[in-house]
């Protein structure tokens, strides 16, 4: 980037990207710091299979194996309609996470960045800071499945350390978290090798632990299981529930897909690459969760939903250890990528020339300990609690969706329809540019859905708008937004690639 200390910023088009030539204006710019600025062309190396390894690396994880029992247990559904319910919302949440990906493939912006077209250049720490707290949420869940592995590991290899009992639990947490942030601070090349390497390791485990316990059930019994729900009760209020959670469950990265797609060489490659990785592998992986704790009476002696105190109870110590280092190796690609790359780019936004990527990820790290403070204290036996963390987030895969909706759908309606695929570069990054400080369309059209959340929540009137919260949220922010942008002078005319 040129360094000339009165150079004013330009971005300037190269075939179907654009490049931001850095100047004093931008490069002093308290909004502005090297980890948010866009990428140059030759940092877009990310291929198809990169984008679908990205993908199957994240998807394969202990909350995906679990979906199933969720859907079966939480939701009112049958094993046959849980699992196609699953495909289902991931062909869905595939619109917004193509979509989104799209400007940050062109621009090369994460994002944060993204968001100050349409909530204002410090507006857009509104909705940033709502994204970065659940992904710290998820952070810790994922953290704490990696330590019960990392514990169980040990116990296999280290003579007594099962005497630890909780404690060793604990211990294996704050090791796993070390692992993920160290991963994170080296760089997203490094995030590419371990979700490139792990992905087809993945895959080959999983697909021998479904050959392994087929033979154990009948799929044809499993599949006829009937759902638990009341006799007559309808079953489209139910599947609708479900599919909103199971839409809820990736509806974080539908937000911040641009983190990656800014990486990646073309708009085909993040397009094909997500199709290829996403539907197929949550499909498969919720399947192998169903069929493993179906076929764990008579592998085990007792029913087990949870993957890693399934294999714990395999009574070979060589398989236990190969198992618990492929679960550390899911849980790790699925954490660096999903929770903790979100959070640092949310927290820089705040504050670009103080919290840099080193900072950032640090932070999450503090905040992924704090939210799951309580469950180390219980482990330690510090306090008491019967809330598990599987009810914790079933039930919070419809809270926070009712929030992330209407920003996806924002996102949407503000660059395909009011932006028509256009942004200015520079503006982006100037506190008293273009954007302004806060866009009153963007707020206005977050904060209409979230009130009528609450309501609901709060009343019990208009249920169906928090039940089915992803979508009424995405829809109704849109339609808010373009309403409201439509009335206001379109900045992205004004000087969008200078040098073009």
């Amino acid at each position: 980037m040129s360094t000339e200390p009165n150079r004013t910023s330009t971005a300037v088009q190269v075939g179907e990207f654009y490049e931001l030539n850095t100047g004093a204006d931008v490069r002093d710019s308290v909004h502005y710091n090297e980890d948010i600025a866009p990428t140059r062309i030759r940092e877009r190396t990310w291929s198809t299979w990169n984008v679908a390894a990205l993908w199957v690396g994240m998807a394969i994880c202990v909350p995906t194996y679990t979906l199933g029992g969720v859907l079966t247990a939480y939701f009112g559904l049958s094993v046959s309609e849980a699992l196609v319910t699953i495909l289902l919302a991931n062909v869905v949440v595939l619109i917004p996470l193509t979509l989104n990906a799209y400007a940050g493939t062109k621009f090369g912006i994460p994002f944060p960045v993204l968001l100050r077209s349409s909530f204002g250049v410090l507006g857009s720490n509104i909705p940033c800071l709502i994204r970065a707290l659940v992904a710290c949420g998820w952070f810790g869940i994922q953290t704490l499945f990696g330590g019960v592995a990392i514990h169980i590991l040990f116990s296999a290899l280290i003579p007594g350390w099962e005497n630890l009992g909780s404690s060793g639990e604990v211990i294996g947490f704050f090791l796993f978290l070390a692992m993920n942030l160290y991963i994170v601070i080296k760089g997203s090349e490094s995030i590419k090798i371990l979700e490139t390497l792990s992905a087809p390791l993945l895959l080959g485990v999983s697909i021998g632990l479904m050959m392994w316990a087929m033979p154990q059930i009948s799929m044809t019994e499993l599949l006829a299981t009937p759902a638990n729900r009341p006799e007559g009760a309808s079953f489209w209020g139910y599947f609708f529930g479900g599919l909103t959670a199971m839409v809820g469950f990736w509806a974080t990265l539908s937000l911040n897909i641009p983190d990656f797609s800014r990486y990646v060489k073309s708009q085909k490659d993040q397009i094909t690459g997500q199709i290829i990785g996403l539907p197929l592998t949550m499909f498969f992986f919720a399947s192998l969760g169903v069929v493993l704790t179906a076929a764990s009476a008579s592998l085990v002696g007792e029913t087990i939903s949870d993957p890693v105190n399934l294999i714990g109870k395999i009574d070979s110590p060589v398989w236990v250890v190969i198992a618990m280092i492929m679960i550390i190796i899911a849980t790790l690609s699925t954490n660096t990528a999903a929770n903790i790359v979100s959070p640092t780019n949310d927290f820089q936004n705040i504050a670009p020339k103080k919290i840099n990527q080193t900072r950032g990820v640090l932070l999450t790290g503090a905040l992924g300990i704090l939210l799951m403070s309580w469950e180390l204290l219980k482990k330690l036996g510090v306090i008491d609690s019967d809330v598990s963390v599987e009810a914790m987030y079933t039930g919070w895969l419809l809270g926070y969706s009712s929030l992330l909706g209407p920003i996806a759908g924002i996102m949407i309606v503000d660059y395909f329809v009011i932006k028509r695929q256009f942004l200015n570069l520079p503006e982006l990054y100037k506190t008293h540019g273009i954007y302004r400080g806060f866009n009153p369309a963007g707020l206005t059209a977050f904060g209409l859905p979230v009130a009528l959340t609450l309501f609901s929540i709060s009343t019990g009137y208009l249920d169906w708008f928090y039940q089915y919260g992803w979508f009424t949220g995405s829809i109704l922010g849109g339609l808010v937004y373009w309403v409201a942008a439509s009335k206001l002078p379109a900045p992205a005319s004004q000087g969008l690639a200078q040098g073009n």
